[in-house]
């Protein structure tokens, strides 16, 4: 499996640096985010280093799949009831702070939304 030396979330993934673990397999791996946007907030990240979704191919396509289908499991196992929201950040113009592909999964009241 590769692994980015620098990256935090191959650090993460390694156990090089602790993290609130809601899942794990063997190709992914899921965590709540430090800095929720939501009530309820996880990351779900391939443990394979794959820097962003401009570096996604078909092949990754089950992948991201499994990705996606987990957000929604962790969600209902996480309580919440009233909907979701599934964002993946793409690049410096989309937002992405941390070059390793996440999915971020939030639920609960709406943040974003603002009065």
């Amino acid at each position: 499996m590769s692994a980015d030396p620098n990256c935090i979330f191959c650090k993460i993934v390694a156990g090089q640096i602790p993290s609130r673990k809601a899942y794990e397999d063997e190709d992914i791996f899921a965590f709540h985010d430090i800095h929720p946007w939501a009530p309820v907030h996880v990351l779900i990240i391939p443990k394979r280093h794959i820097a962003s979704m401009a570096d996604v191919t078909e092949a990754e396509a089950a992948l991201l799949g499994k990705m996606t289908a987990l957000g929604t499991k962790l969600m209902k196992e996480l309580g919440v009831t009233n909907g979701f929201r599934h964002v993946i950040n793409t690049g410096a113009d989309g937002g992405q702070e941390v070059y390793h592909l996440h999915l971020h999964v939030m639920g609960g009241p709406r943040p974003w939304l603002k009065g």
